[in-house]
């Protein structure tokens, strides 16, 4: 692909990650319940929730209209610039279709463990099995800009790594956190050490100065729990853009 087709990249992944993010409150609304309760089969208005793949696909609206969930229209624009984004990064190379697949399911993480402070294990470890699997795909095609040994053995230290900071501390960082840093250390050790060590310190740093705003706006006390996941995943994505960049 030119340089000149680049824009048309970028802007095919943004209408993407648009239409992806259209589908993510739903199950956003249907996986944020606490670790002892189902998954809901209802709107908020008492309606079941139907539709295709078992109620799980479709936009978050009640049947007399009315929307349900994370602002759909929000999420779909914030799904885009991601999307979006990482095209602009990565450029036309095969492992663009793994982030692009992934970042939608990125995104739901986060919106269940900012409402619950959740992270199921039905999305973090297909997502990290699916991260392992794809750029494994990814590295038969010619033109990659990474390295899928070195993203193995990133998902089993990042992983390790949370497992011992979580029997450190495990009010700290919840075994959620683990499961996640697992796909995490896959798609940031795609591109090496030194993106895996920047995701991980800007995930951390992110987590830091969110938890300090709380504190400042009196939302949360200086020793209550908060969700580390949403600045876990934002710092591996800053470090992607940047591992992307400069491959």
């Amino acid at each position: 692909m030119t340089r000149m087709n680049e824009p048309l990249l970028t802007a095919v992944a943004a209408l993407w990650g648009g239409a992806a993010g259209v589908l993510v409150p739903r199950p956003a609304h249907r996986f944020a319940v606490e670790p002892e309760e189902s998954w809901r089969d209802t709107c908020p208005a008492g309606h079941p929730i139907t539709g295709p793949a078992g109620g799980w696909l479709g936009p978050a609206r009640c049947a007399d209209g009315t929307r349900y969930g994370p602002s759909t229209a929000a999420v779909a624009l914030v799904t885009a610039l991601i999307c979006a984004t990482l095209a602009a990064a990565t450029g036309p190379r095969p492992e663009l279709a793994v982030w692009l697949a992934l970042a939608p399911v990125a995104v739901l993480l986060g919106l269940v463990d900012l409402r619950v402070h959740r992270l199921p294990d039905v999305l973090t470890l297909p997502l990290a099995g699916a991260a392992v699997v794809l750029l494994g795909g990814a590295a038969l095609v010619p033109g990659h800009a990474g390295e899928w040994l070195t993203a193995v053995l990133g998902a089993v230290v990042l992983g390790g790594a949370y497992f011992l900071f979580f029997l450190v501390d495990p009010n700290g960082l919840g075994f959620g956190d683990v499961k996640l840093a697992l796909g995490l250390g896959a798609v940031l050790g795609w591109y090496g050490w030194g993106t895996v060590a920047l995701g991980t310190l800007a995930g951390f740093l992110f987590g830091g100065l969110y938890g300090l705003a709380l504190v400042v706006a009196r939302r949360i006390g200086r020793r209550t729990a908060y969700p580390l996941g949403p600045s876990l995943i934002a710092g591996a994505y800053v470090a992607m853009l940047l591992g992307a960049y400069a491959a």
